[in-house]
């Protein structure tokens, strides 16, 4: 091995051991493993519970709803909700819980679909078939349920992969539980447009985990409202 290599190896794996060095124990970066929905919780009732993992697709006959195809070998699958009407299914979300982080993640609607990335369970980014809208709300692609609508409608179109980025502060509390301050979005982006900065959360959004608010939670995608697809998901330390 020459010494250009072995500089090279030097540099990625003290690359690694820095970016291990900065998750908390027990952290968990990818909550999805693209291959099964181990790691995953639904709300009940669960027999109701159209999730499944594969390639996600609009088929062509039927843009209302999306199908999970067979995983190519060595290619990872989407968290899928294969649902062809209104109200068929739950809710899915996380065992891992967090606190304070940053979210990347893509995310497929059908045609005219409806879901929500509910950070902790409990503040709502809306999922939303929005494309081509010239006036939003904050019910639309984008916005803050409940609280603010999206700057710009930045959405794409059904049936395409769409990314959002999200840095998320969580509520504080004091020694007695009592909250101190509000949970926070301090940036989201959508398909790489900024869509919200510093929006303040005065309290859970509708459709949310059962309970008070908390210190930390896990994270979880609407399933009762429209065929939907999850993919490419990862939770890191939020930078300060």
């Amino acid at each position: 091995m020459n010494r250009c290599v072995l500089v090279f190896a030097a540099t990625v794996m003290a690359a690694t051991a820095l970016i291990a060095a900065e998750l908390p124990d027990g952290w968990v970066k990818e909550p999805f493993d693209g291959k099964s929905l181990a790691g995953w919780a639904v709300k009940r009732p669960a027999e109701k519970s159209k999730w499944a993992v594969g390639v996600a697709r609009l088929p062509a006959d039927n843009i209302k709803t999306l199908v999970a195809e067979d995983i190519p070998e060595g290619k990872k699958g989407a968290l899928v909700n294969e649902v062809s009407g209104h109200r068929q299914s739950v809710d899915i979300f996380t065992k891992a819980e967090w606190a304070d982080c940053h979210l990347e993640i893509e995310v497929m609607v059908a045609k005219g679909a409806n879901s929500g990335i509910y950070m902790m369970g409990e503040y709502e980014i809306q999922i939303l078939d929005s494309y081509g809208k010239t006036k939003i709300g904050a019910g639309d692609m984008g916005g803050i349920y409940g609280a603010s609508p999206a700057r710009v409608n930045a959405a794409g179109e059904a049936g395409t992969w769409q990314k959002y980025v999200v840095d998320f502060q969580a509520p504080r509390f004091d020694d007695t539980g009592k909250k101190i301050a509000n949970a926070r979005f301090l940036r989201v982006e959508l398909n790489g447009k900024v869509i919200h900065e510093d929006v303040e959360l005065k309290g859970s959004t509708g459709g949310s985990l059962p309970g008070p608010e908390r210190p930390k939670g896990p994270l979880m995608f609407q399933g009762d409202h429209g065929p939907v697809a999850y993919r490419n998901i990862e939770v890191t330390p939020l930078k300060k």
